[in-house]
């Protein structure tokens, strides 16, 4: 958000703040969806990268085209452990899963 448009809306009585903060969510707990917000968004550009649709990698995990859907929207009800066999599933590389934990580190540094 914009600095002067920030000090507009605090200046109007509003708190300005990011979900974390109306979550109130710890530092770790903060650290932790956005983890898995960025390899769930690596599970969606692989398969589309490889050509595959939800139900294609859905029939590859023994699993429903729904639940693929989940995983890439990071649902909570998806492990972090589904995420990670599907990645390594459609072909993810160690390299291609350190860079989608780097994107959540420096998308949390910005």
């Amino acid at each position: 958000m914009k600095h002067i448009k920030k000090q507009r809306l605090e200046r109007a009585g509003w708190v300005v703040g990011d979900s974390a903060q109306f979550l109130q969510l710890s530092v770790e707990e903060n650290r932790f969806i956005e983890l898995k917000l960025a390899l769930a968004t690596g599970v969606r550009e692989l398969r589309e990268r490889r050509g595959l649709t939800q139900a294609a990698l859905a029939h590859r995990l023994g699993s429903s085209q729904s639940r693929v859907a989940k995983m890439e929207a990071a649902d909570r009800s998806v492990s972090l452990d589904l995420i990670m066999r599907s990645l390594l599933t459609i072909g993810a590389t160690a390299t291609d899963i350190a860079k989608w934990i780097k994107r959540a580190e420096t998308a949390r540094a910005a």
